[in-house]
C-alpha cells in the first residue's frame, strides 16, 4: 500500500475524532456549560488507553506523510486546486502539531483540565488573540478546502460546475464554522468567566 493511501487511511480515522471535536466547539454556540457538558460526555469515546494513543500515532504520521508529499511534489505541483490542497495540508500539518502539543503540555506540565477555558484564555487577552484568533479561524478553513480539494479530484472528469461545488461547498461550509467557533471563543456570542489558573498561563 502507498504512502499516500495510508495517509487517506489514517485521515479516515482521525476524521471520527474531528466530527466530535468540531461539534464540541460548536456546542459552544450554545454556551460554555454546553460545550463542558458534551465534551465531559464524549471524552471516554476517546481519551482511554486504547484510542488515544491509536489517535496520537495517527496525528502524527498524518503530518509527517502530509509534509513529505508536499515537499515531493513541489516542481511538480501546479493549478490553483492542487496548491491550496498542499497549502491546506501544510497549514494542518503544522496546526496538528502545535495544537496537540500544547493539548499534552497542558495536561502533563500545566496540570489543567484542557477544556474550554485552556483555548478561550487566548482569545480574551492581548496579544495573545492576535495569535489564536487566526490560528483557530485558518485551521478550520484549511480542514476543509483540504476536504474540498480531495473532492474535486474525485470529480475531476466531471463538468466545471461540479467541480467548482465540490470544493466551494465544504470551503464555504468550512468558513462558516469558523467565524462561529472563534465568536465561541471569543466571548462574543456569551459572556464568559475565564478562571484564574488559566489566565495566568498568559500572565
Amino acid at each position: 500500500m502507498s504512502s499516500r493511501k495510508f495517509h487517506r487511511l489514517s485521515a479516515c480515522f482521525l476524521a471520527m475524532y474531528i466530527v466530535l471535536h468540531l461539534g464540541n466547539h460548536l456546542v459552544a454556540v450554545a454556551g460554555v456549560h454546553a460545550h463542558l457538558a458534551f465534551m465531559q460526555a464524549i471524552r471516554p469515546l476517546y481519551r482511554n488507553a486504547v484510542v488515544e494513543p491509536l489517535l496520537l500515532a495517527c496525528v502524527l504520521f498524518q503530518c509527517g506523510s502530509g509534509i513529505w508529499m508536499v515537499l515531493r511534489g513541489w516542481k511538480k505541483r501546479s493549478g490553483l486546486v492542487a496548491w491550496l490542497q498542499a497549502g491546506s495540508g501544510l497549514y494542518l500539518a503544522l496546526f496538528l502539531l502545535v495544537h496537540v502539543g500544547a493539548v499534552l503540555f497542558g495536561r502533563a506540565a500545566l496540570r489543567l483540565d484542557t477544556n474550554f477555558y485552556y483555548a478561550a484564555a487566548g482569545f480574551v487577552l492581548m496579544p495573545y488573540v492576535l495569535f489564536f484568533a487566526p490560528y483557530y479561524f485558518l485551521a478550520v478553513c484549511a480542514l476543509f478546502t483540504h476536504l474540498g480539494c480531495a473532492a474535486y479530484w474525485q470529480v475531476e472528469a466531471r463538468s466545471p460546475m461540479v467541480r467548482r461545488l465540490a470544493i466551494g461547498v465544504p470551503a464555504a461550509v468550512g468558513l462558516v464554522l469558523a467565524v462561529l467557533i472563534d465568536l465561541a471563543l471569543s466571548g462574543v456570542l456569551h459572556p464568559l468567566a475565564i478562571p484564574a489558573k488559566y489566565l495566568m498561563i498568559y500572565q
